[in-house]
This record gives structure tokens, sequence and C-alpha cells, in this order.
């Protein structure tokens, strides 16, 4: 059976892979920029060529979080519109280094965003954590001080930590001894990888202790692979209108969703970035509805695999399963 919009819209949802500057809205970015915004100035056309055109989008969003007041505001932006589909949880990914300036450290800028998220909360009712993302370009000194950093924040807001940026121009071998660290720290995280083809980076990502995979798509057609991702019970964020905008994969036909749901895998639906993809949760179960034939039981499935692999503690994610289960 397939799930009208409106239903879509009403179900409870999860998500676990959503970048912060991607998924600003217009309203907010006019008002910090203080001029209006054309759409395609934020978002892609459907005939985006190349993940290198997709990252083009983030330029505006970026001038918009400058200081504290516009990491408040963007933390209580983005609740703001995941409430109005019913996400009951989200982890929001955002990198602190790239908005530490000479008047705010790694600690103020974390600080502004989950004020501003909290405050959200308590608005609109989205629960959520935050993931801070390591940068590939950036040093590993410079990484594993703002990981260290937001270290203090476990538990109180921050959640994971992950690794994001140009993959393929810096692969996941070089990080292996910072994510070693990090895993000292006790810091759980998730790592972008496989999003450009290799499948080395997967594997590299599992031998060093992620716990989840952001995109992940590289493993098709790699069942030794697999198999070890399901062994360990390791999630994979995907995220199909993004990966089909950036050309990770060529067709709707490669893309490997139902092939890592015949696996066993716990795979996860996302959104990537809701403002530069134009989408939402419910855009993208609605599209593997109609694209890759997912089944209403298979959405569910989808969801509470995402409350299962989620960072957050115990007791929320039986809150979680039984907002889920009354669905």
């Amino acid at each position: 059976m397939i799930l009208t919009t409106e239903e879509l819209i009403k179900l409870p949802k999860i998500e676990l892979h959503c970048h912060l500057d991607g998924s600003l809205s217009q309203k907010f970015i006019e008002r910090r920029l203080g001029r209006t915004v054309k759409k395609e100035e934020l978002g892609v056309s459907k005939d985006c060529a190349s993940l290198a055109e997709y990252l083009e989008k983030f330029a505006l969003p970026g001038q918009c979080l400058t200081n504290e007041t516009g990491l408040w505001e963007a933390g209580y932006d983005v609740l703001e519109t995941m409430s109005r589909e019913h996400v009951i949880y989200a982890e929001i990914r955002f990198a602190p280094l790239l908005h530490v300036s000479g008047s705010m450290g790694t600690k103020q800028v974390i600080e502004a965003l989950l004020n501003g998220l909290e405050k959200g909360k308590k608005d609109f009712g989205t629960e959520y954590n935050v993931i801070v993302c390591a940068m590939r370009h950036h040093s590993a000194e410079e990484n594993y001080d703002m990981i260290r950093a937001a270290h203090a924040f476990l538990g109180k807001g921050v959640c994971a930590a992950d690794l994001a940026g140009a993959e393929a121009s810096y692969p996941m071998w070089e990080f292996m001894e910072l994510f070693e660290k990090v895993r000292k720290l006790g810091m759980p995280f998730t790592i972008h990888a496989g999003e450009c083809g290799d499948a080395r980076n997967i594997k590299d990502s599992i031998d060093v202790g992620a716990r989840r995979i952001g995109h992940g798509i590289a493993m098709r057609g790699e069942p030794e692979i697999q198999r070890k991702v399901k062994e360990k019970g390791i999630g994979i964020e995907m995220c199909p209108i993004s990966n089909l905008q950036t050309k990770a994969v060529k067709s709707t036909e490669e893309y490997p969703l139902r092939e890592f749901l015949n696996a066993g895998l716990l795979v996860t639906v996302n959104t990537d970035n809701r403002t530069v993809s134009g989408t939402s949760m419910t855009k993208e179960l609605d599209f593997i509805q109609k694209t890759y034939g997912i089944s209403d039981e298979e959405i569910l499935l989808l969801l509470r695999n995402a409350v299962e692999t989620s960072f957050t503690d115990d007791d929320m994610k039986r809150r979680l399963y039984r907002q889920l289960n009354g669905a």
C-alpha cells in the first residue's frame, strides 16, 4: 500500500543525516542577509551536474552563520521547518570550525546553536541532538581540538562526531589516527564514506569504529562489506534525492536502496540538505515508495532503524519507539 502525502506528513519521522547550513529556510536567509533571495540561489536545479556544483549552494547560508545570533536563529529555524512535517527527533550536523572567528571560539559556536535548538524544541516539540563535523580539509590537530571541545557537551545536546568534506580528495585512510583518538576519547562517530565511489573508505570507517556510515553507496555490489556492516549493526544513512542530484549514482536504477534493504542492513532515509536539495522527509519517503516500491511496512522499518542506530540515550529511544508504534 502506498501512503498518501497527507499520511506521510502525519507519520512520526526521525532524521539522522541533515546538515544545518544546507537546510536553512529562505525566510531565515533573507532576514539574515537583509535582501530578497531567489530560490535558485539556494537550491540546485534538476540538471545539477556534479557534487562540486551542488556544494556551490552553501556559500549564502555560510554568510548567515558568522555570529552567535545567526547560529541561535539557525537552530531555531531548522526545527521549525522539521516540525511542520512531524519530525519527532533529528540529529543535526554542522562543522563548528567553519564558524569560529576572532570573537567566537568552538565552545561559543556550539553553545549558540544548542541554545537556538533548545528554544526550538520548546516551541515546536521536535527533539534533537547535534553531530559535530570534522572537515577533511582541516588539519588533524584542528579537528581533534574541535572534537575535544565538543566532547564537553556530549549528552548535553551533542551526541557524536562526523567526518565530512571532499571524500575523493581526502580518503579515509588519512584520518585513521584521528578517529582512533576520537574513539578513545569516548565520542561516538559516523563517517561520510562511499559517497564518491570508493568502497575502501567504507571499510576503513568500519575498521576504525564508525557506528554509522553516511551515504555508503559504494557498497553496491560488495556483499563482503555488506556482511560486515550487518554483523556489526552499523547504520547506513541514505539520502536518495541528494545522491541523485550530486551524481553519486548515474540513475535511479543504480541506487542501491532496495539492495541494502534486501541484505538486511540498518538503512535509514534522510534529506541531507533540505534547502539545497529542495526536499523534506515527506518527499524522500514519497520518492522511494514510487521509485523503488518501498511498502508502508518498510517505511516503518526504516524509521525503526533510525531509532535503533540513533546516537541518543535509551530513554529517548523508548519514547521514539512508542510514538512510531502508535503511528
